[in-house]
């Protein structure tokens, strides 16, 4: 499986509860912090639920 580089560009302040904790999940817990997870369908979809606050790179 590919990896894929998450980054946090947004703050979560002012964000739903659900926003919060996606992020959370994703290990992302400071902003411009930088997480690396494997290319898989739960993590693709939880990438898709807050792809507003974050920045991708495969």
């Amino acid at each position: 499986m590919a990896k894929i580089r998450i980054k946090q560009v947004k703050s979560a302040i002012g964000r739903t509860k659900t926003q919060k904790r996606t992020l959370e999940a994703l290990g992302l817990k400071k902003l411009h912090q930088v997480v690396e997870h494997e290319d898989s369908p739960s993590i693709s979809g939880m990438v898709a639920s807050v792809n507003h606050l974050i920045e991708v790179k495969k």
